[in-house]
């Protein structure tokens, strides 16, 4: 049955969630139909728990999350639209992968096995080739036919392209853009891959500390933030300023948004910030708790 398009693919609002010492604090994101947000944050900074949020693993404590609209993100109507690529494949090491049609795809209505065998084609990836002997590049590729075989909306992707050479990583994007022709689908991927996020994401989810530090596009992010270094002194309010301030001898440099630089003298050299200094520095300096809209 043909689904409805709806106007978001995921919103989250207020979810928190406190699992060990660990806690996810007043998580709000949206992601459009239509578009891919990069989903990016230090090792440790709730990434994945968030993404286990989204596949109905667990409940969090607080807050809603919807996926196409309906608040129930467990339910196997939402799990039939939603394509997975984990870290690693999540199915036995031991099966073969032309098992897997029988396997994996029963649990699916929708599971097309004519086109996964033809991404396995496209991957080169032997049906007779047992899950636990491939590489680690032919395992994402393996996840992702998988995860399409069943023609999903929304893929979620946790960090795909980590380890996988220039090449591997280059025929993903490919696919990823492929998938996105379709003005229904859409993608949520975390990745520390800043060139990934460039070449790809519409928006950009920065996450440190369980908080969201930035949620905006891409422009937004270059428009806000700005790169500063320099040796004069710092007033207190320019000081209050700089996000992620680091010193190197009598030089510092840090990020400040765009709307700063009035506070600092002409000696100091203000730069355009790329999107890995703006990650880098925003997690070195806590979250932000801004959320830029455009």
């Amino acid at each position: 049955m043909e689904q409805e398009m709806t106007a978001s693919a995921v919103k989250v609002r207020g979810m928190s969630h406190a699992q060990g010492t660990f806690r996810l604090d007043t998580v709000d994101f949206e992601l459009p139909t239509g578009l891919v947000m990069g989903f990016v944050g230090p090792n440790g900074s709730g990434k994945t728990t968030t993404i286990k949020a989204l596949l109905g693993m667990f409940q969090p404590n607080s807050g809603s999350v919807e996926l196409f609209g309906a608040e129930a993100p467990g339910a196997a109507s939402t799990k039939e639209r939603i394509g997975v690529v984990l870290d690693q494949p999540f199915v036995s090491p031991d099966w073969k992968v032309g098992s897997l049609t029988y396997r994996v795809g029963n649990f699916f209505a929708s599971w097309d096995p004519a086109a996964f065998g033809a991404y396995l084609e496209r991957f080169r990836i032997s049906t007779s080739a047992r899950v636990g002997t491939l590489s680690r590049g032919e395992g994402v590729k393996l996840s992702l036919a998988m995860a399409l075989a069943h023609h999903p909306e929304l893929l979620i992707l946790d960090e795909p392209t980590s380890g996988l050479d220039p090449v591997s990583r280059a025929d993903l994007v490919d696919i990823l853009r492929e998938f996105m022709i379709d003005p229904a689908h859409s993608i949520l991927f975390s990745t520390h891959i800043t060139s990934d996020l460039e070449s790809l994401a519409d928006l950009i989810l920065v996450i440190d500390n369980g908080q969201i530090a930035f949620s905006g596009t891409v422009d937004a992010l270059h428009e806000e933030f700005a790169m500063v270094h320099g040796t004069e002194t710092l007033t207190a309010e320019a000081l209050g300023s700089v996000l992620g301030l680091r010193h190197t001898g009598n030089r510092f440099d840090g990020l400040i948004r765009a709307e700063a630089t009035p506070l600092f003298g002409p000696s100091t050299v203000i730069d355009a910030a790329s999107t890995d200094d703006v990650i880098v520095h925003i997690a070195r300096n806590g979250s932000t708790q801004q959320e830029v809209h455009s």
